[in-house]
């Protein structure tokens, strides 16, 4: 598949970086040359430096027979008017673009054909912010993913010594919650995957995934490990589109304080935001955090585009007696050294909104993509089509599959009720198959395996 990417910040790269590795042809546009160079020296794609939205440029590109456009660079302008192009001029089959202002969200028409021809709009800040906001409903989970329109979920947990499950096997589970249905789609074990088996003993400090239905996941996390009070208070460092979003997001349900260190736009925030404490003053001051009372806050979120002021600040409050905090951390390399210490959750922007692009470029009918572990592992979810004659999957039970090693069908959606992937279940034309992948590379083989013959048409 030839995709050309407009933009290459960390939205840009990352996408990039994904789908390179799948054997696509990808050609990346910037205006900045070094982070060309930079991409061209650790991945095997071309590159063009020049302003996205000319014509010429995207030519040269190689607009004319490309398959995918992504416009994600900084600006929506480019970003609309390349779409644009791409329709108008060179009819580009599928065109995606990343849209920041709520101006243009809140008005869909725009990205209509009578107009910029936006296939599917993707804005990064509201996806960050859903899923800040599951996280903070959710204070015991690590991630919490739903598929199927909100009907299952995907939630990760940190096993602790003294829990539920730890030193039982996970066929305990069944015994345990016995009301309850729900399955274990994968295991890390000090960043190592295991293939979850009925006899695989839980160990502490094990991040495990399970599956069920959203109805049931406050339960399942109760028998799982020891809930923490839900929470009520929230500060939130940084008053930029995120942390502003956050704010608007949680203000009804919980207290919330904001901490901005522009005086302007504190006093915008003020007048923006109702029910929310908008406070002056620098995140990493320890002594601002102890006016503020951080020791009782439930979760502190460090949102600023700065990411060692996030790192400082998150562990000023984790030592201060902060219950949870969250960083949000752009240079996917500082993600891993930081998370799980002192900082309970470290975000990475791109991997966070890298799933929604996804979707749109994976093979077969794919509704939903949710990017993993850094962009190690993924979970998807497919939609089954085809029969028993056309379909690989259609009609055969779950342990009659030939998936590939480290991926499993966690569940099935069928109408509104979710199935666990249990191997005597049988797979039903229209299904939506929710599939964990524990190395990425496997999934190109996941998207063969869904896929209807060619005579089924």
């Amino acid at each position: 598949m030839k995709i050309l990417i407009l933009g290459a910040g960390q939205v840009g790269s990352t996408v990039a970086e994904s789908l390179v590795s799948e054997a696509n042809d990808i050609t990346i546009v910037d205006s900045d040359g070094d982070k060309l160079h930079q991409l061209r020296d650790r991945l095997d794609l071309r590159t063009l430096t020049g302003n996205a939205a000319h014509p010429s440029v995207l030519e040269q590109a190689g607009i004319a027979d490309t398959d995918i456009l992504l416009a994600v660079t900084q600006s929506d302008e480019v970003n609309l008017v390349a779409c644009k192009l791409a329709a108008s001029l060179y009819n580009t089959p599928t065109r995606i673009a990343r849209i920041r202002s709520t101006n243009y969200l809140e008005r869909q028409e725009i990205f209509g054909a009578d107009n910029f021809c936006v296939d599917f709009s993707i804005c990064p800040e509201q996806i960050l912010t859903e899923y800040i906001v599951k996280l903070i409903e959710f204070p015991e989970a690590l991630q919490v993913l739903e598929f199927a329109d909100g009907k299952a979920s995907l939630v990760a947990v940190r096993a602790f010594e003294g829990g539920p499950l730890v030193g039982k096997p996970l066929s305990f589970l069944r015994t345990h919650m016995p009301q309850i249905e729900t399955r274990v789609a994968a295991i890390y074990r000090k960043d190592r995957s295991l293939i979850p088996e009925g006899d695989t003993v839980v160990e502490d400090g094990d991040e495990i995934f399970f599956i069920a239905a959203t109805d049931n996941i406050r339960s399942v996390l109760k028998e799982m490990r020891r809930m923490d009070k839900p929470a009520k208070r929230v500060m939130i460092v940084g008053g930029g589109n995120i942390g502003r979003r956050l704010a608007k997001a949680l203000e009804r349900d919980y207290q919330v304080k904001l901490i901005e260190y522009n005086k302007k736009s504190c006093e915008k925030l003020a007048s923006e935001l109702a029910n929310t404490l908008v406070l002056h003053g620098d995140g990493t001051d320890e002594k601002l955090m102890q006016q503020e009372h951080v020791g009782d806050v439930d979760v502190f979120c460090a949102l600023t585009n700065d990411d060692e002021n996030n790192i400082m600040s998150s562990l000023l409050a984790k030592q201060g007696g902060a219950r949870k905090v969250i960083a949000l951390i752009n240079r996917s390399a500082y993600v891993g050294l930081v998370q799980g210490g002192k900082i309970d959750i470290a975000l990475s922007p791109a991997y966070v909104t890298i799933g929604s692009l996804l979707a749109y470029v994976r093979q077969g009918d794919v509704a939903v993509v949710h990017s993993l572990r850094r962009g190690a592992a993924e979970a998807l979810e497919l939609v089954v089509h085809g029969d028993r004659q056309s379909s690989r999957v259609v009609g055969r039970r779950i342990d009659e599959i030939d998936l590939p090693k480290g991926v499993t069908i966690g569940a099935l959606v069928r109408g509104g009720e979710v199935i666990m992937g249990h191997h005597n279940v049988i797979i039903e034309a229209e299904d939506h198959a929710i599939v964990f992948v524990i190395n990425k590379a496997m999934v190109r083989k996941v998207e063969k395996l869904f896929q209807v013959n060619i005579g089924f048409f």
